[in-house]
Order: C-alpha cells, then structure tokens, then sequence
C-alpha cells in the first residue's frame, strides 16, 4: 500500500472493531475490574444499592452498544472478504480504539462530567487521570494513522 491511499477494505470496518474494543476496555477493565467508575458514578455516586443498581445497569447499555460496534465491524469484515493488509486494519483498529478514548473521554469526562476515569482517587487528581486517557487515545490514533497510511 502506498502512502495516502485507503486501505482496499475500507476503514469502516476496522474503525468500528476499535470502537468496540475501546469500550469493551473501558467497561470490562475500568468499570468491572478495577471499580474505577461506572457509566453515571459522577452522577450519582455509588452510596447506596439503588445507585450501584442504576450505574449497573447503563454500564450495561454501555456495554450493549459496544457489543453492537464490534460486530458490526467483523460482520462488515468478513462481508469484504479477509484478504486486507493486516498493517491497515491494525491501524483502522487504533483509529477507532482512539477515537473511541477520545470521543468518550472529551463527552463523558469533561462536557457532561457524568463519571472520571479513575473515582477512587482524590477529586484533585481526576483531571490527571482525565488527561491521561485523552493522551493515551491521542496516541492510539496516531499511531492507527500511522499504520494506515504506511508511515510505521
């Protein structure tokens, strides 16, 4: 593939599966593992069963549309065909995973404020944390890009 031409199967696809992934990430490991955040623990702060039952259950909508994404994206895939450059759909993959973190990350942390990538620590240093996950997404991005357009 040379430099500045799209990948022949498209971005959608591999874009779609980052998406997906960047939140299954998100969900799996900062909502459930770690019990970092929920999807509306800014909102309303888990104090109480009612609120841990509320913040569950949109963790699972969450998830749900995650789910969604990503299957879309290998249904998208495997209706192509599989013969791609696997550097490309690499790439596509940390495009969406980045855009996801950055998308999530701008919309969820800082405009409407509804939960802060890590809540366990002092409020002081959630911006920190904040900051972190839009760099890391940052990267992500940059790095897909990379890949995509043959520049790494």
């Amino acid at each position: 593939m040379t430099a500045l031409t799209r990948p022949r199967h498209g971005l959608l696809p591999g874009l779609l599966i980052g998406l997906g992934l960047g939140g299954f990430f998100d969900g799996i490991v900062l909502h459930q593992l770690l019990q970092w955040h929920h999807m509306l623990s800014s909102w309303y702060p888990i104090t109480s069963l009612e609120a841990l039952e509320l913040n569950t259950r949109w963790d699972g909508y969450f998830h749900s549309a995650t789910y969604v994404l990503a299957v879309l994206g290998i249904f998208l895939l495997w209706r192509r065909g599989f013969s791609q450059d696997g550097r490309a759909l690499a790439g596509t993959v940390l495009l969406g995973w980045g855009a996801f973190n950055l998308v999530e990350g701008l919309i969820d942390h800082q405009i409407l404020g509804v939960h802060h990538v890590n809540e366990t620590v002092s409020r002081a240093a959630w911006p920190w944390w904040d900051a972190g996950f839009l760099l890391w997404g940052a990267a992500m991005a940059v790095a897909g890009g990379l890949l995509v357009w043959g520049r790494l």
